[in-house]
Order: C-alpha cells, then sequence, then structure tokens
C-alpha cells in the first residue's frame, strides 16, 4: 500500500494492518434519501431535528432518519435529499466534502447504489476525511441474502444492519457518530425509538450474520440493541480474513491516524528536515501515542521511526506500529464444582 504523493504541503498517511489470527465527541451523521422536498443535489445542515421538520415537513421519510440520527448520538445531520435513484452518486459526492461528517447513511437497498456509497467513503477516506457507511438489506432478506449483500460490498468502512430497514440504519449512524471511545464495542447499544425490526434471528443465523458480514439487531422487551457491530470485510483477495470484522478496529484507526496527523500539522507546518527536526517529530507521535495508551484506544505501541526520503529531500517518513485495543463481546465462565 503506497501513499499518494501531491504537491500541497501537508502531513498525509496510509495504514496497514495483520491480526494474530491469520498465517472525537459526538461527530456528524449525513444522510441521503429519497424526499419529495427541498432542493435536489443541496445539502441541508442540520443542527436539530425541529430544524429538519421545518424544512422537509413531518411526512418525508427522511425527516424520520433526521429524527433517528440525532435521537442516537449524531452532533449535527447534513441531509441530502434525493428525488430518485439516480441521484444518489451525486448526494454522496455532495456530502464528501464536509470534513466532519463521521457516518454516511442512506435509505437505497439497490446494491448498485450501496456500492456507490461504499466507493464515496473509500475515496472520501483515502482523502483524509475517514469516514463509515450504513446500510440495510430489503424488505425479508434471508441471513443468506444478507451475507451476500456484504460479501457484494466486502469493505472495512461499511456496515449492514440485519433488520430494521433505512430506520436502523440511521440510528445506528448516529449512535457510531455518537459513540466517543473508539474501542468500546457497540454491541448491546439501544436503538433508540426504534419500535420493530420485523425479524427475530435464531443463534444460528446470528452465527452466520456476524461471519458473513452482517450486524445482527434484536428486540428485547420493546427495546432494539445491536447484537454485535461487524463490517462487510470478510475477505482480503477473495481469501476469508477476520482482520477487519469487529467495527472497533477501523472506529480505532480512524482515532489515531487522523489524530496525529492533526497534531503533526498543528506543530510542524513550518519546520526543518533535519535531524533534529525529525526527533522533534518522533517524540511528538511517542506523545500522541502514549496519549491513546492511556485512553485505553490501543494496547501497545512500536518501533517509532522517523527518517528523512533520499529521493525527496523535503519528505520525511514516519513509521511506527501500535495494536488496536479489542472490544470485550463474551465473558466465558469455567467451573469447578465439588460436592
Amino acid at each position: 500500500m503506497s501513499i499518494i504523493e501531491h504537491q500541497r504541503p501537508g502531513v498525509y498517511s496510509v495504514y496497514n494492518t495483520s491480526s494474530v489470527n491469520v498465517g472525537k465527541s459526538g461527530g456528524s451523521v449525513g444522510l441521503v434519501a429519497i424526499c419529495n422536498a427541498g432542493e435536489m443535489g443541496k445539502v441541508y445542515e442540520l443542527n436539530s431535528y425541529e430544524e429538519g421538520r421545518e424544512l422537509f415537513t413531518e411526512q418525508e421519510p427522511i425527516t424520520k432518519l433526521i429524527r433517528l440520527s440525532f435521537r442516537n448520538g449524531a452532533a449535527r445531520v447534513y441531509a441530502a435529499p434525493v428525488a430518485d435513484s439516480a441521484g444518489y452518486a451525486e448526494a454522496f459526492g455532495a456530502l464528501s466534502g464536509y470534513e466532519d461528517i463521521r457516518v454516511v447513511a442512506c435509505d437505497a437497498t439497490d446494491l448498485k447504489i450501496q456500492q456507490a456509497l461504499r466507493d464515496q467513503v473509500r475515496e472520501d477516506s483515502a482523502a483524509r476525511r475517514e469516514r463509515l457507511g450504513v446500510i440495510c438489506g430489503g424488505t425479508g432478506e434471508t441471513a443468506a441474502q444478507l451475507v451476500e449483500r456484504a460479501d457484494a460490498i466486502n469493505c472495512e468502512r461499511m456496515v449492514v444492519v440485519s433488520s430494521g430497514g433505512p430506520e436502523a440504519a440511521a440510528a445506528l449512524a448516529g449512535a457510531i457518530a455518537g459513540e466517543t471511545d473508539p474501542a468500546i464495542p457497540l454491541g448491546g447499544i439501544e436503538l433508540k425509538d426504534i419500535t420493530d425490526l420485523g425479524k427475530k434471528w435464531t443463534d444460528s443465523e446470528i452465527d452466520t450474520l456476524v461471519l458473513g458480514g452482517v450486524t445482527p439487531l434484536e428486540m428485547n422487551g420493546g427495546v432494539a440493541s445491536v447484537i454485535r457491530a461487524v463490517t462487510t470485510r470478510t475477505k482480503t483477495n477473495n481469501v476469508t480474513d477476520p482482520t477487519w470484522r469487529e467495527l472497533t478496529t477501523i472506529r480505532v484507526v480512524d482515532s489515531v491516524i487522523p489524530d496525529l496527523r492533526d497534531a503533526l500539522r498543528l506543530r510542524f507546518s513550518r519546520a526543518k528536515n533535519t535531524p533534529q527536526g525529525r526527533e522533534a517529530i518522533r517524540s511528538q507521535v511517542i506523545v500522541e501515542l502514549e496519549k491513546k495508551l492511556g485512553q485505553e484506544i490501543i494496547t501497545g505501541y512500536d518501533n517509532v521511526k522517523v527518517s528523512a526520503m533520499e529521493d525527496k529531500p523535503t519528505v520525511c517518513l514516519v513509521e511506527f506500529q501500535f495494536t488496536v485495543a479489542h472490544g470485550l463481546n463474551q465473558i466465558w465462565l469455567s467451573a469447578q464444582i465439588t460436592v
């Protein structure tokens, strides 16, 4: 994996990961949905549900999605209404310019539209505007059909909810944006104001969904919640790979890398590429990694090196390794009983 070279001065980044299993406060949500109100092709910045209701009227489905995103933790919602399926790609592109968007959700179940969202999310993240996408399956889809959908997406930045439709996707997008600790798993989190998911999964189906890259939801006592939050990335080069399964993994990466970029950009916007300057950069990287270590966002780091690039005298290369903090999904009890 290589860094895309640009001529603008700045701090650029790239990441890769390996798995031992294999040889910011509330953010903003972007919403794209069919709507008969508003100006098509325009992005509306909303700071409250009331603003959305006044703008689009309470009858429009997009208004409900706005409410669910705010209700579940979004600090701000950027709503992009579309008139038909042809408008989604343009709307995704319009949202890409907003740097504070952390999650994008849409109401479309058409796979090509969802793949367009995936492509846009990847492009935005490569351009240092890291974000996730949340989508849903079609009404009545089986576990096998949902897994097939996730496999066609296969991206660590995309989440497919198992049930509940666009409403559940918008609620989960708000919950992701509102969670300030990226290492805490979303399993068990309540999706507020979701009253019907339309489907109850068996334990066997839940296993199929999780292993297939689908985030299963359930209703208990009238409360909707996430069973386990996973991404659609289940394969690398068509080989099964669980490295990116847990949603916390990419969320930790999106916490560490951008914060390091911001810290270095703030302190070294005008600096010399000298041994002293590079040592100062290395020290700052260690300071930032120590912060993440103290916050239990990472569990360790190593091999922090800063070197000048021989063929590019104005560029220095910062290399390091870190281990993401894993969320706790299960507790196994092993008891020895004496009678």
